[in-house]
């Protein structure tokens, strides 16, 4: 393996993306500085990352104070601040786009995740984020909750291009993925050109083997005690062989004919929870063509000084059935793998909530502060 394991990385298929977006890395050339030595092709962000940025955010200090002089709400305040740094990063990332054909070079913004549960206004503010990033490599998030999926569907047939967030389980994906192919055919029926939507599917990591350990030590055994670590890795691998068969049937390549672009899987919280573990784990153990990995600062510094690739580059075709043994093994232990889903769904929604509400909560403050 070469020293520049980043670039043998992206050279196996696997588009690096950033999980994480500030002002400050906007405004200092630190991502730009990711994009031209790291390979960094794109970028998500999340309420909880926001919320982080705004907290320490002296360079949001110029315009809060042009919000608060013109007495801008909390929440006018929030969508203006985070298109803003969207609108920036885009701009920036427009090169990758232009280079790959609109591919990578992807930024990515949350709906409000208290509409997690609406359809309509999730699918409205989906619509309204698009027009006021107005740029072609942006991806508006959308979790996929019960209420999310046809929001998807409705947000792809108006042409908006779409990161599905919040993915924890292969029958969940599968649902995706079905609102996914809904929408473009939409599209198509509503006029839009296809080769110009795109879409990916974030499929959580990490969270998995954090919830699913946690069980397995509450069992104790022996055989239970075996298969710590093993599951989120199974779980992503068993979502790459749905994913291959889905985008390959007739139904797929009737769309794929008028130009659409396959929803690529994006393994996301793939930043190592457990010290015991690989810290490029979710990133070695995930390497397969037409994927997305997107990757904390540290954890993409962590494969970028010692990360390694399997021989031939791909650790994932092909190990669907010896993934399912893993599930086969977890459930015959006594998880109950349905809960542990539905457990990661809710706290996943809750998490991003809560980061929502810290983020109106420091905005509000920075208001009343550049008011005095």
């Amino acid at each position: 393996m070469s020293t520049d394991r980043l670039g043998d990385l992206a050279a196996a298929g696997v588009s690096i993306w950033l999980d994480d977006l500030s002002r400050e890395r906007l405004a200092t050339g630190n991502l730009q500085g990711l994009i031209t030595d790291k390979h960094v092709v794109g970028v998500t962000t999340n309420p909880t990352i926001f919320a982080g940025a705004l907290s320490n955010g002296e360079f949001y200090d110029q315009q809060v104070r042009e919000l608060a002089g013109r007495g801008a709400s909390v929440d006018e305040a929030v969508n203006e601040i985070t298109v803003a740094d969207v609108v920036h990063a885009c701009d920036l990332f427009a090169g990758t786009y232009e280079a790959t054909g609109g591919l990578d070079g992807r930024v990515s913004l949350e709906v409000d995740p208290r509409l997690a549960h609406d359809t309509a206004a999730t699918a409205a503010q989906a619509l309204d984020l698009w027009k006021a990033v107005d740029r072609p490599n942006l991806l508006v998030k959308i979790p996929a909750t019960e209420d999310g999926l046809p929001a998807i569907t409705s947000a792809l047939a108006e042409g908006v291009s779409v990161n599905v967030t919040l993915i924890f389980s292969v029958e969940r994906y599968r649902l995706v993925m079905a609102a996914f192919l809904d929408g473009l055919e939409q599209a198509a029926a509503n006029g839009h050109n296809l080769a110009g939507i795109a879409s990916v599917a974030s499929f959580f990591v990490s969270r998995v083997d954090t919830e699913i350990d946690k069980r397995l030590e509450a069992i104790g055994t022996d055989e239970a005690l075996a298969l710590r670590g093993k599951a989120g890795v199974a779980n992503s691998r068993l979502a790459y062989a749905a994913f291959q068969e889905i985008f390959s049937g007739p139904r797929w390549e009737a769309l794929e004919a008028k130009g659409a672009k396959a929803q690529r899987p994006l393994w996301a919280s793939t930043g190592v929870k457990n010290p015991d573990y690989s810290d490029t784990l979710y990133v070695t153990e995930l390497v397969v063509a037409d994927t997305v990995n997107t990757m904390p600062e540290k954890t993409m510094m962590a494969f970028a000084d010692h990360g390694e690739l399997v021989p031939g580059g791909d650790a994932v075709t092909g190990t669907a059935a010896e993934a399912q043994k893993v599930f086969d093994a977890v459930a015959g232990v006594g998880i109950d793998l349905t809960d542990v889903f539905l457990t990661l769904e809710n706290e996943g929604v809750e998490k991003f909530e809560k980061s929502w509400a810290e983020l109106l909560e420091t905005v509000q403050g920075q208001l009343g502060g550049a008011k005095k």
